[in-house]
């Protein structure tokens, strides 16, 4: 499953709307995604499953790539 992660790039920035960014992984559970990503600094907000229609919809975004974490 695809999963959209809301983060600030530090975790010891405070969580600012405009510098919020989001990136895309594959991964089996929200808790996977976390556990991924634990060795990076991010402060991380949200996670959220993307699929149907919501997962085309982001398809489309120029910008859309998916990180394939080990």
């Amino acid at each position: 499953m695809i999963y959209k992660v809301y983060f600030q790039e530090s975790n010891l920035q405070v969580p600012v709307r405009e510098k919020t960014k989001t990136l895309y992984v594959t991964a089996d559970s929200e808790r996977d995604v976390r556990k991924k990503l634990a060795d990076k600094s991010y402060n991380i907000e949200y996670v959220e499953a993307v699929q149907g229609a919501f997962l085309e919809y982001e398809q489309k975004n120029e910008d859309f790539k998916v990180l394939e974490i080990g």
